[in-house]
């Protein structure tokens, strides 16, 4: 293969790292659509269980990230995030042959593995190339782009599976990682310098982990985004669940996850023009108070047992606020733990990740699994969710503070 040598314009460098994080989207919320058939026939007994081909996904994603950081400062960008697709997608090929949930899971796991190489390293090439307000001007974009899909893959992921049925699904997600790979081998030069790359040492990745861990500031940081992230995760898993056999919508789900992830994606620029007046924990703060006060409400709503036309919108609207609340609180979170933390910004970094990641989805696996043909297991966990994230956030303090 011709190696590039000539930089990427900044509009096709933005659509291909958008095109590279979206992987991780595309094989979460295209996948909701299919959990119906999967489950129906993987695990027709306990159709909950469909759910922990979401959340085993996301947990293979939350390890992957602790070591795609510090393998990408070794080996270049381009090279693991190739290494990674081709994980992706042999480990796709080999869910869409899955007899069993088991094997599913299995599969899915290592798709997560996989999915982690661009989620970690797209954003490192953007930290390569551009530093300061270029960096968080060509983010924007980025997430920009990456906030329309979550809108558009369960669509796509109906669209597929009418067509072909569930299993070329897979099909589906390794086309696209393949393709999204193929643009960057084929355009993109490496953007990390031999002379820039740093020996793979775990010894160092430890001793961050225990740093990280150390300060209060980082530490709890952490935590609250475990918590927000759980709240998001068990919405994530259940959602298409409570859309078809609560509200029997199954067959306009995707319209309405798509209209609830656009009116969403306002979040980030919400917060971009709010972060510098009031601050991240006063907005943080405030978000998780309303989060207790919907997801109460939520709850009184489910024990009024209002007609289930009239309910649907109730439900709708709190899922909004679910997505809303995230988008507005994790890019915050993410920097007040990271602050403290510049000498070791990029260990930091996959550290923080990976443990809410991981952390958030051994909170979601139960409250989804407690689904009960009524939203009442997902208001009850957000508000537990909100409540602690609340408390640890009052306890937050920067090292501004003195």
């Amino acid at each position: 293969m011709i190696k590039p040598t000539k930089p990427l314009g900044q509009t096709e460098f933005i659509a291909m790292t958008a095109m590279l994080v979206a992987c991780v989207a595309i094989s979460i919320d295209a996948m909701l659509p299919a959990l119906p058939e999967i489950g129906a026939e993987l695990t027709p007994n306990n159709l909950n269980r469909a759910q922990l081909i979401v959340t085993s996904f996301i947990i293979g994603m939350g390890v992957g990230t602790l070591f795609v950081g510090p393998l990408a400062d070794r080996f270049g960008r381009k090279s693991v995030i190739l290494v990674g697709a081709i994980l992706f997608s042999i480990a796709a090929i080999s869910a869409m042959f899955a007899q069993t949930l088991e094997a599913m899971i299995a599969a899915r796991v290592v798709m997560g593995l996989g999915a982690a190489a661009p989620r970690v390293a797209a954003v490192a090439m953007v930290r390569d190339l551009y530093s300061g307000r270029n960096m968080a001007r060509i983010m924007s974009f980025v997430m920009l782009i990456f906030s329309l899909v979550p809108a558009l893959a369960p669509s796509l992921g109906a669209l597929v599976i009418a067509w072909s049925g569930w299993r070329s699904i897979f099909v589906a997600f390794a086309a696209f990682a393949l393709l999204a790979t193929l643009w960057l081998m084929l355009r993109q030069p490496e953007t990390l310098a031999p002379e820039n790359r740093r020996p793979l040492s775990f010894r160092k990745l430890g001793a961050a982990i225990v740093e990280v861990f150390s300060h209060p500031t980082a530490r709890l940081a952490t935590f609250v985004q475990t918590l927000g992230m759980g709240m998001l995760f068990a919405v994530l898993s259940s959602t298409q669940q409570v859309f078809d056999q609560t509200y029997d919508q199954g067959h306009s789900f995707h319209f309405w996850f798509g209209g609830i992830a656009i009116l969403a994606s306002s979040a980030s620029i919400v917060n971009a023009r709010l972060v510098g007046k009031l601050g991240m924990r006063p907005i943080i703060k405030f978000m998780m108070t309303s989060q207790i006060v919907t997801s109460i409400g939520m709850i009184a709503i489910v024990l009024l047992e209002l007609p289930a036309n009239i309910e649907l919108y109730f439900y709708a609207f709190w899922t909004w606020s679910v997505f809303f609340t995230i988008g507005l609180t994790m890019g915050n979170l993410n920097a007040l733990a990271l602050e403290p933390m510049g000498h070791i910004a990029g260990s930091a970094a996959s550290i923080v990740t990976a443990t809410a990641t991981i952390g958030a989805t051994l909170i979601a696996i139960p409250v989804g699994l407690s689904f009960d043909g009524t939203p009442m297991p997902l208001a009850i966990g957000a508000f537990v969710c909100s409540t602690l994230a609340l408390f640890l956030t009052s306890k937050i303090k920067r090292d501004s503070d003195g």
